[in-house]
């Protein structure tokens, strides 16, 4: 099918600026993907049930909007830069419509149940044969073969059963759960550079990619060095609460009137770690003149830390790190986070669309020194049907 007009990429000046997504995902993992390619400048049309779309549309509170044009917070944050289609893919028309799409497209992202995508006639290879330069990306819980592939997960089961919950927390407690749905997250940056480079490689061949991102790899992949340790000697990470299992001082510690983190990283560091603390004889105690002392007498260095933060407030040990140059802290607040990276002009009110003009957190990439500002606000459901399908030379029905 010949290229139709792009009315809404020509806007942009993003470095994806001409790229058209087909955004067919649902909840978090994909369409958090989708918005980062759009907050790169690609054209995001978002493919949603007539009946409700996105079910994330109705987790609230909070709420942003007011009556019936109100939508959750939560939708808000994973759906800027897209304009929202309201097809039933159950029926022949919205299949036929969706194919229409994909044929000015250049990428798709879903992430239906293998099950689900074959019940609706998408079948492995359909969209390769039908549109060969088409990247597209699939993201599930557990892979799209296997006894597993049709076994639903969220967020919290995957943190589970990829292994992170077994280093969060504190030994003997309940398993933790990290405080946003990291895996999610994670299996979208993890999907964005896979579709990055299957593009950069489309540019150079002409052929699309099929990529595959399954959540629970995509967590058991951050475990990074904690993996790397238990593959080299077979023993399970302890649960350190905010401790480091290879580094200490690397941690909160009670001061007298709150919390304070630190984190010392090398042999330089722990000088001026010493000398902030006014104890220069720590520096070639035994116990702790090297790393891996420091970790070796882990019980003993908490002991007498907790008692030389404890000692003083918040602010003096802000000011004595500062001072010595020795990376530390006291831990935010969701709302002082977000103050500091307003400060940073990172906080950004996205254009006025169906729930008014809301701020939010644009992406923390910049080119040239520009931070890429959202091109538009989160989409009422099928908002924009009527003129996607006029763009595909189809009727609006």
């Amino acid at each position: 099918m010949p290229r139709r007009s792009r009315s809404r990429s020509s806007k942009s000046r993003g470095p994806l600026a001409g790229v058209r997504v087909i955004d067919a995902s649902r909840v978090l993992a994909g369409p958090y993907l989708a918005m980062l390619l759009g907050d790169l400048g690609a054209d995001v049309i978002k493919i949603e049930k007539p009946d409700g779309g996105d079910q994330t549309r109705a987790w609230g509170p909070p709420w942003v909007g007011e009556g019936d044009r109100r939508v959750s917070a939560y939708f808000v944050s994973a759906n800027r830069n897209k304009r929202s289609v309201a097809l039933d893919l159950k029926t022949r028309e919205g299949r036929a419509a969706l194919d229409r799409l994909l044929g000015g497209a250049d990428v798709l992202v879903e992430n239906f149940l293998p099950s689900e995508w074959r019940r609706l006639g998408f079948r492995s290879g359909r969209f390769t044969r039908a549109h060969p330069r088409l990247v597209q990306c699939t993201v599930t819980s557990y892979g799209t073969a296997g006894p597993e592939a049709d076994r639903p997960a969220y967020d919290v089961v995957l943190q589970a059963e990829s292994g992170l919950m077994s280093l969060t927390g504190f030994e003997g407690g309940e398993p933790v759960r990290v405080g946003v749905a990291i895996v999610d997250v994670l299996s979208a940056l993890y999907g964005l550079s896979a579709v990055l480079a299957a593009l950069r490689r489309r540019d150079a061949t002409g052929k699309g990619s099929r990529v595959e991102v399954s959540m629970v790899d995509a967590g058991t992949s951050f475990l990074s060095y904690a993996a790397q340790s238990w593959l080299a000697d077979g023993r399970q990470p302890a649960r350190l609460g905010s401790a480091h299992p290879n580094l200490t001082p690397y941690q909160a510690y009670r001061a007298a009137d709150g919390w304070f983190v630190v984190g010392v990283g090398s042999q330089e560091l722990w000088r001026r770690f010493c000398a902030a603390i006014e104890r220069p004889d720590l520096v070639d105690d035994p116990r702790f003149a090297t790393s891996e002392a420091r970790v070796r007498h882990r019980a003993d260095l908490d002991r007498l830390l907790s008692a030389i933060f404890a000692s003083r407030p918040v602010s003096h040990w802000d000011a004595a790190m500062r001072a010595h140059r020795v990376p530390a802290g006291p831990p935010a607040t969701v709302g002082e986070a977000v103050e500091k990276a307003r400060q940073r002009g990172q906080v950004v009110d996205l254009p006025p669309g169906a729930y008014g003009v809301l701020p939010t957190i644009a992406a923390p990439f910049l080119f040239d020194g520009e931070r890429a500002a959202p091109t538009s606000s989160a989409p009422a459901l099928g908002e924009h049907t009527a003129e996607v399908l006029r763009e595909m030379g189809m009727g609006s029905g």
